[in-house]
């Protein structure tokens, strides 16, 4: 923001708003990631059983689908 966005993050600096923003704007890039996280396991094979008989496999998908929801996130709403 500080980069891209200077007017905005000035006047957000200036009037005392830009913690709060950036404390908002992280909220709901979690609450955004874990629904994404969500969505991706639902439409993989990946079950929680699979975590008790093939650690290896679940971890590196779940590895997996993690990174693809924060660059989905990335993209979605801090890219903008």
């Amino acid at each position: 923001m500080k980069e891209y966005k200077k007017a905005d993050y000035t006047i957000m600096l200036m009037d005392g708003t830009l913690n709060t923003h950036l404390k908002e704007l992280q909220e709901t890039a979690d609450t955004r990631v874990q629904q994404i996280i969500s969505e991706l396991k639902a439409k993989s094979d990946l079950t929680e059983d699979m975590k008790n008989t093939d650690m290896i496999y679940w971890i590196g998908t779940m590895n997996s689908i993690k990174a693809q929801a924060e660059e989905i996130n990335f993209s979605e709403l801090i890219y903008v």
